[in-house]
C-alpha cells in the first residue's frame, strides 16, 4: 500500500505565517507549501520563515519582471520597485547595445533587460562575492558576462568607451536610517548592498563621476534613487557631463535618474 500522499493544511500554515506577523501569510503559505517536498521539508522551510528571514531564502528565489531569480542567504533581494529600472532601460536598450550592471546583486536587473530585449553584450559586476555567485547562475547561462570587484574597478578596461546603457541600483539608504529598515532587511541582507552613507548617495556620487569615460557617444546611465534624493542624484549627473531626467513611477513607487552622455563631453 502507497503512503498517503503529502497534503499539508494551507490555513494551519497560514495561521503559523500569521502568528509571525506576516502580512501576506495566505500567499506565503501557498509559496512554501508548492517548495515541499515532505512535511519535514515545509518545517524547514516554515521554520526559517517564521524566525524572520526574508521570505525568498528558503524558497531560494525571487519573482522580478516575471522571471525566478535565484537569491540565497546573505544576498540582495530584489525588489518590485527596481522594475521601473528595467522598463527605463529596456527602452533604451537595442539589440547589440553593450549593457553593464553596476551593483548587480542576484544579477535580476540584467537577467530581465536579456530576457525583455536579448542579442546584447551583458557585462554585470558587484563587490559581493555571494552576490556575484547568484549573478553567474542568473545570467551566465544567457551568456551574460559577470565580475567581482568594486564598481568600474571591476570591469575589463576593453569596455572603457563602448557602453550604450549603464544601470545601477546602487545601496542610497542614509546610514543613519538603516536601524528603520525592516528587520527582513536590516537583520539578514548585506549591510554593502544598502549603505549608501551619510546621505545615502556615496556610491551613486562614485558612479556618475566615473561613468563619462565608460559610456560610449550619446551612452546612458540609469540610478535608481528615491524621490527625496533625485533631485541631488541629478545633480551629481549634470556634474559629470551628463543631462539628466528623473522618471518617477507611481505604479512601482519608484525613482529613476536618467542621463545621457553630452556628446562633447568626454573624460
Amino acid at each position: 500500500m502507497s503512503a498517503p500522499a503529502f497534503q499539508p493544511s494551507h490555513s494551519a500554515v497560514t495561521a503559523r505565517l500569521r502568528s509571525a506577523g506576516c502580512v501576506f501569510a495566505e500567499d506565503e503559505a501557498r509559496l512554501l507549501i508548492a517548495a515541499a517536498h515532505a512535511p519535514e521539508d515545509l518545517e524547514q522551510l516554515l521554520g526559517q520563515r517564521v524566525s524572520g528571514l526574508p521570505l525568498e531564502y528558503p524558497l531560494g528565489w525571487a519573482e522580478f519582471c516575471g522571471q525566478h531569480i535565484t537569491v540565497e542567504p546573505g544576498v540582495f533581494v530584489p525588489r518590485r520597485r527596481t522594475e521601473h529600472l528595467v522598463q527605463e532601460a529596456a527602452r533604451l536598450v537595442r539589440p547589440g547595445a553593450v549593457v553593464v550592471d553596476l551593483c548587480c546583486g542576484s544579477g535580476a536587473v540584467g537577467a530581465a533587460l536579456v530576457a525583455a530585449v536579448g542579442g546584447i553584450e551583458l557585462h554585470a559586476a558587484d563587490v559581493d562575492p555571494a552576490a556575484v555567485r547568484c549573478a553567474r547562475r542568473n545570467i551566465g547561462l544567457a551568456g551574460g558576462q559577470v565580475h567581482e570587484g568594486d564598481l568600474f574597478s571591476a570591469l575589463p578596461d576593453t569596455l572603457r568607451g563602448r557602453v550604450d546603457v549603464l544601470v545601477a541600483n546602487a545601496p542610497y539608504v542614509p546610514t543613519d536610517s538603516i536601524g528603520m529598515m525592516p528587520p527582513e532587511a536590516r537583520l539578514h541582507e548585506p549591510r554593502v548592498a544598502l549603505d549608501g552613507g551619510s546621505d545615502g548617495l556615496d556610491v551613486q556620487r562614485r558612479i556618475a563621476r566615473e561613468a563619462p569615460s565608460w559610456l560610449a557617444p550619446g551612452g546612458r546611465l540609469l540610478i535608481e534613487t528615491s524621490v527625496r534624493q533625485a533631485p541631488t542624484t541629478a545633480a551629481l549627473f549634470g556634474d559629470a557631463g551628463l543631462s539628466a531626467l528623473v522618471v518617477h513611477s507611481e505604479e512601482f513607487d519608484a525613482t529613476v535618474v536618467l542621463g545621457k552622455l553630452r556628446e562633447t563631453h568626454r573624460k
